[in-house]
């Protein structure tokens, strides 16, 4: 009987898991207002990266080419053993390969790290393919010019592909990097002390 009930309560809770779990290696952090996204991992600034969020700018509404707020997940990862360049069409290779800056083309690129959101204001992401990925368009970076997804330069997403996991939370908001970031403390020694 008990061996029934546990697994009952699994599979009602299967949905929640990424919520729940205690150790999905780093975390991301994303801020849509500085255009930056940063990797924590144990309260420790690991990495941090120029992005594009949408230039239509924030939400979740079905069609509308917003980048969603809030805390999201990590549900899929594609690319893993692409080319830095490769374009990813419905999440498959086309086998062509573009360097950065390539003018007159907006495609997928390197990697996809697709994100599935754990809130209300959220919970149309991964219907909407929101991913983390690569693009072309370099030279945008740093400022809002995506259709609602997170753009990353080829080498920093293939960075962040293999530093994150399924699972693991990301954070989207329109607060400042800094405002996110755990505070620096002063270390104090015993000799400070005397």
């Amino acid at each position: 009987m008990m061996r029934k009930f546990v697994l009952v309560l699994l599979i009602a809770c299967a949905p929640l898991v990424p919520a729940l779990a205690l150790d999905f290696g780093p975390s991301v952090v994303i801020s849509a207002r500085d255009q930056k996204l940063a990797v924590l991992d144990n309260g420790k600034v690991e990495a941090k990266y120029d992005i594009s969020t949408s230039k239509y700018g924030l939400g979740d509404t079905l069609g509308s080419y917003k980048t969603p707020l809030g805390t999201l997940w990590v549900c899929n990862k594609i690319g893993g053993d692409l080319p830095a360049g490769a374009v990813i069409r419905n999440r498959n290779a086309t086998g062509e390969v573009l360097a950065p800056n390539t003018p007159g083309r907006d495609p997928i690129v390197s990697r996809v790290i697709w994100l599935s959101g754990l809130d209300p204001d959220n919970k149309n992401a991964y219907e909407r393919c929101i991913y983390i990925h690569g693009t072309p368009e370099e030279s945008l970076l740093g400022r809002a010019a995506s259709y609602g997804c997170i753009r990353m330069r080829s080498r920093d997403v293939i960075a962040l592909y293999n530093l994150v996991q399924i699972g693991t939370h990301v954070t989207i908001t329109d607060k400042p990097l800094r405002a996110l970031l755990p505070e620096k403390h002063p270390h104090f020694s015993l000799l400070s002390l005397w």
